[in-house]
């Protein structure tokens, strides 16, 4: 793992993220002077074949922190890179967009896009107003297919807050196809403020795993092989105060 801290000084989407990531790892940690980040998580099954993809479902959690007690710095930028041994299946997966999903509770959007969902989980956030202590707000969180852009699988991460307003966040994330040596997608997502940049998000969980029928044939919105016994991934955090973090992660697997 290697962090750092450059010279510069969405709620539950943010962590999601994170917590995506600590799926490729049993448990990680971060920091970079005050600032931590933990997250755990697991993909299951571990038993994978060498030659070719099989279904598998992520699971992960998180929460951003400080080593004081103080309120963390609010995270901006999220950029992961995946190991190259896996893929995105989305044929035959309806589609949702990101107008669609707009001005929506989560039941809402639940309901207007079901056959679309590939993932879900929630998010919490503290929310520090001038003169006010800060408080705590949360949201379900729910990923949505989306249509391919320039041939790369597309999401719509979205969440919904009653607090301090009611606001609902909409953020689209493209998974790029890369050729970076083990790593062979990216993510690179811009955190929206949440209640004009007074909401820090801080603790998370996420699934992602979506098993379907088409044509006959039996598709899973993610998949991986053990072609090395392991699976990679590195991601970078860049937060409002100028901090960054990055880190590689491991998470064995089993050739069956």
């Amino acid at each position: 793992m290697a962090a750092r801290r450059t010279a510069a000084a969405a709620v539950g989407i943010g962590i999601a993220a994170v917590a995506l990531l600590a799926a490729a790892a049993a448990a990680i940690q971060l920091r970079a002077g005050d600032l931590l980040i933990e997250a755990h998580g697991n993909f299951a099954p571990k038993a994978l074949p060498r030659q070719h993809d099989a279904p598998i479902t992520l699971r992960g959690g998180g929460k951003i922190a400080t080593v004081s007690g103080d309120l963390p710095p609010t995270i901006e930028t999220i950029t992961i890179e995946f190991d190259r041994h896996g893929s995105i299946q989305t044929s035959g997966l309806p589609t949702c967009t990101g107008a669609r999903l707009a001005a929506t509770t989560t039941k809402t959007a639940r309901k207007l896009c079901p056959g679309a969902i590939v993932g879900g989980g929630f998010g919490k956030a503290l929310v520090k107003l001038p003169e006010q202590a800060a408080f705590p707000v949360s949201s379900p969180i729910t990923l949505f297919n989306g249509a391919r852009k320039h041939g790369d699988p597309t999401l719509f991460a979205h969440a919904h807050l009653e607090q301090p307003v009611p606001a609902t966040f909409v953020v689209p994330i493209v998974i790029e196809k890369v050729a970076n040596g083990i790593y062979g997608y990216r993510t690179s997502t811009n955190i929206p403020p949440i209640a004009n940049g007074a909401g820090i998000p801080v603790a998370g969980n996420l699934r992602i795993g979506r098993r379907w029928t088409h044509r006959g044939i039996r598709h899973s919105y993610v998949n991986a092989r053990c072609e090395t016994g392991r699976l990679q991934a590195r991601a970078e955090f860049a937060f409002d105060d100028g901090t960054e973090l990055s880190g590689t992660f491991l998470r064995p697997c089993q050739v069956r």
